[in-house]
């Protein structure tokens, strides 16, 4: 019972380290849309693998235009140095 509470606080301590290094080199805007996106992703891929959840080709189209606004964001947004 403890264990997966241990890995919570591990994994959680680690994103946030993770973050923060990513907002030294991307502006936030970008940062947090890619950790937002991703957490999103690997949920549906826990959902999938653990909890026998299907996908619909309207999550898939969905998830697909938030990688693209993310993108967009990363191209097209205002270059700081």
């Amino acid at each position: 019972m403890l264990l997966p509470f241990i890995g919570y606080i591990l994994f959680g301590l680690a994103n946030i380290y993770m973050f923060s290094l990513a907002i030294k080199h991307l502006p936030t805007a970008v940062a947090f849309a890619v950790w937002t996106a991703t957490t999103l992703i690997f949920i549906k891929i826990a959902e999938l693998a653990f909890f026998n959840q299907r996908i619909s080709f309207v999550e898939i189209f969905f998830m697909l235009l938030i990688m693209a606004g993310i993108l967009g964001l990363k191209i097209y947004g205002v270059q700081t140095k």
